[in-house]
């Protein structure tokens, strides 16, 4: 393999079929991972939980590189590009600097990695590019590793890695087939991140009981929104304060997160408290932390693109998202009409995810997506069809189906006045689908009239 697409394909074609195409376990991974020696030179902090994660990521990157730090991050999934998995500096890195350690992850996992240890290990798809990070991570001369769970955390590949710090940000309803069915299991395996001694921060504002007994149960330091650090805020600004028992750190008179929406203020907080946990060995400024909010970026979280009609892409994908995805869109104020674009995985709770938003959707464009997990638009339409329209009286309507979100956004457009609202949500790969080729520049029709 030659190219980043030749290793993706060949990671692709390993994998053994568990849950849904993934199976769970560190065992393997761990295995590999002991071949190549892999370590992280520098403090880690590893974020998990259903929602939020991303953000708070975002967040913690921009605030430390604002203090002078060099950090990595490590995210998924991706929108467009596999490179954006995995940021050096705050920039993507190549996909030419990703493979050596492609070729360094086959050879241990084929057991040609010089531990003497024997014997081929078969990866998952998501193990092996887990390793690739991390080790192009721990090569790059950075400052501090933030590490992004992918699912669950307990089981999870990222979870080979000792964090100095923990972040649990909201736990809701998803991957219930692999995670459990309630929210107690699944707060469960995300407090698997949890270390002896450490602190772990949950930003979670009612955590389940599982995260705060496995907190006790390992001995970590606990640090809890509402209990060991607060936020307050009002239409102009917002603070910051630990409890007196941390110490006397407080932030006043700070603007809002350049990240939309009300639920960022959530997810700032707990970045803030895990910078906290870690002042003593990577000190940050109060002007690092305004700059770092004032300057956040992440496509694809409630981003709204410049234009007519109004563009807003949000990846909410769980019924807890998408219903945070609604607030904001209430918050928006007036649209004549709303159009969505709406694609979605097969196993999500999808008449729940749509049973908050379908009162505020006028028009509905549906569309297939690429997985093989994700439902086709043709079955996506009699659940949309059996949500609640606008006011209520009737269902919702299902304007067409599409083959893929381009075509759909595409359909939009064409129907939307240019003082109407279009909504890209259901999926990552809905807005990344509508990505593909850059951020899109809309003109709708009648505009010049």
């Amino acid at each position: 393999m030659k190219t980043l697409s030749e290793w993706l394909a060949h990671c692709e074609r390993q994998h053994p079929q568990g849950i849904s195409g993934i199976e769970m376990g560190l065992d393997r991974v761990q295995r590999v991972a002991r071949r190549m020696e892999l370590a992280m030179p520098c403090p880690v902090i590893t974020v998990a939980g259903t929602n939020g994660k991303g953000s708070t990521c975002a967040m913690l990157e921009a605030i430390y590189s604002e203090a002078g730090y060099r950090t990595g991050v490590y995210t998924s999934p991706h929108l467009v590009h596999f490179e954006e998995r995995c940021r050096v500096g705050r920039e993507a890195v190549p996909a030419d600097s990703l493979l050596p350690a492609f070729g360094e992850v086959e050879r241990a996992r084929l057991g040609d990695g010089g531990s003497g240890e024997q014997g081929a290990v078969v990866l998952t798809y998501f193990e092996f590019t887990t390793l690739v990070i991390l080790r192009t991570l721990s090569e790059s001369g950075i400052d501090l590793a933030i590490l992004e769970i992918g699912l669950g955390g307990r089981l999870d590949a990222v979870n080979i890695l000792d964090p100095d710090c923990s972040v649990i940000t909201s736990i809701a309803l998803d991957h219930m087939a692999l995670l459990g069915p309630d929210r107690e299991a699944i707060g469960y395996e995300k407090a698997g991140i949890m270390r002896t001694g450490r602190p772990v921060v949950v930003s979670d504002p009612v955590p389940p009981q599982s995260v705060l007994d496995r907190a006790i149960e390992v001995g970590a330091q606990l640090w809890r929104l509402g209990h060991d650090f607060h936020f307050a805020g009002d239409q102009q600004q917002w603070g910051w304060a630990m409890h007196p028992s941390h110490g006397a750190r407080r932030y006043s008179g700070l603007a809002y997160p350049a990240l939309r929406g009300a639920n960022q203020l959530v997810n700032a907080a707990g970045a803030l408290a895990a910078i906290e946990a870690l002042r003593s060995r990577l000190p940050v400024t109060a002007q690092a932390v305004r700059n770092g909010l004032a300057m956040v970026e992440l496509p694809g979280r409630f981003q709204i693109v410049p234009g007519t009609p109004t563009l807003v892409l949000d990846v909410a994908h769980n019924p807890h998202s998408v219903a945070a995805l609604a607030e904001n869109l209430d918050a928006m104020g007036f649209y004549p009409t709303t159009h969505a674009v709406f694609g979605a995985m097969a196993d999500k709770e999808l008449a729940t995810m749509l049973e908050r938003i379908s009162p505020l959707v006028d028009c509905w464009y549906l569309t297939d997506l690429p997985p093989a997990r994700a439902a086709k638009a043709a079955a996506l339409a009699p659940i949309v069809e059996a949500s609640p329209a606008p006011g209520q009286a009737r269902t919702s309507t299902v304007t067409g189906l599409y083959g893929n979100p381009q075509e759909a956004l595409q359909a939009a457009v064409s129907s939307a006045d240019p003082a109407d609202r279009i909504v890209v949500f259901g999926s990552f790969h809905t807005v990344g689908g509508v990505l593909q080729d850059g951020v899109p520049r809309l003109q709708a029709k009648h505009l010049s009239s």
